[in-house]
Parts: C-alpha cells; sequence; structure tokens
C-alpha cells in the first residue's frame, strides 16, 4: 500500500513539474522570440517596409480595416507575447519557420499563406492577430 501510494505522489510530482516546464518553457520561449523579431525589425527599418507595404497594397487594407471595429475584450489573446504563444502552440515552432523561408523565398503566395494560417487557427484568434499586429504597427 505504501509502494502505491509513494508511486501516486510520485507521479503526480512529476506531472505537475512537467506541466509547470511546459507552461514557462512556451512562456519564455515566445517572450524571447518575440523580443528578437522586435528588435530585428526595428533595426533593420524593416517596420517602415512593412507599413508602406500595407499601405500601398488594397488586399492587405481591406484585410486589417475591421481591426478599427473589433472589441478586444472577446478576442482569445490580448498581447503579442500570448499571440506568439497561441502561434506555437497551434503550427509549431518548426512550421513558423517553414512558412517563414516559403514566404521570404517567393514559394508561399499570400493566398497560400492566408490558407494555412486559416486551417489552424479559428476566425476569432485570425482576428486577435490582425488586431495585435495593427496595434504594434501604428502605435509606435
Amino acid at each position: 500500500m505504501k509502494l502505491i501510494k509513494f508511486l501516486f505522489i510520485t507521479i503526480l510530482v512529476l506531472g505537475i513539474l512537467g506541466y509547470g516546464v511546459y507552461y514557462f518553457g512556451t512562456n519564455i520561449a515566445s517572450e524571447k522570440l518575440m523580443e528578437v523579431l522586435s528588435a530585428e525589425l526595428e533595426n533593420s527599418g524593416e517596420m517602415e517596409n512593412i507599413k508602406k507595404a500595407i499601405e500601398s497594397d488594397p488586399e492587405l487594407q481591406a484585410f486589417l480595416e475591421d481591426v478599427k471595429s473589433v472589441d478586444e475584450s472577446t478576442l482569445p489573446v490580448q498581447t503579442k507575447e500570448e499571440a506568439t504563444r497561441m502561434l506555437v502552440k497551434k503550427v509549431g515552432i518548426s512550421g513558423l519557420q517553414e512558412i517563414q523561408s516559403k514566404v521570404q523565398q517567393g514559394q508561399m503566395s499570400k493566398e497560400e499563406l492566408m490558407q494555412e494560417i486559416e486551417e489552424r487557427l479559428s476566425p476569432e484568434e485570425i482576428t486577435a492577430l490582425k488586431v495585435i499586429a495593427y496595434k504594434e504597427l501604428y502605435s509606435k
């Protein structure tokens, strides 16, 4: 009986520790990823290029148009860190890297990218990402 009790407590403690490592590990990884990406975009001047690309592309402007009227309290994620964590969980780091390399090499069009995202995320999650991206681009 003592052995079963000891095994149960050990398994329970290991389960809690494993969940804690997973939860805090994804938090730390997503925060680090956002810091690196934000710094890289700001330092390279890419943020301005992205703004100009959005402003010159009517499709992208239409895509972001509904962001202004969204009630942010109903969205599944509120911050860029939460959004990064959601993307890492739903798409995976390797999936995100694969998408990034395809886009950079011109192997993936905007339509293919949107299809890929729509397959993996709900409409509410996509709207949350739009809101966060809009705030990040135009709040500075």
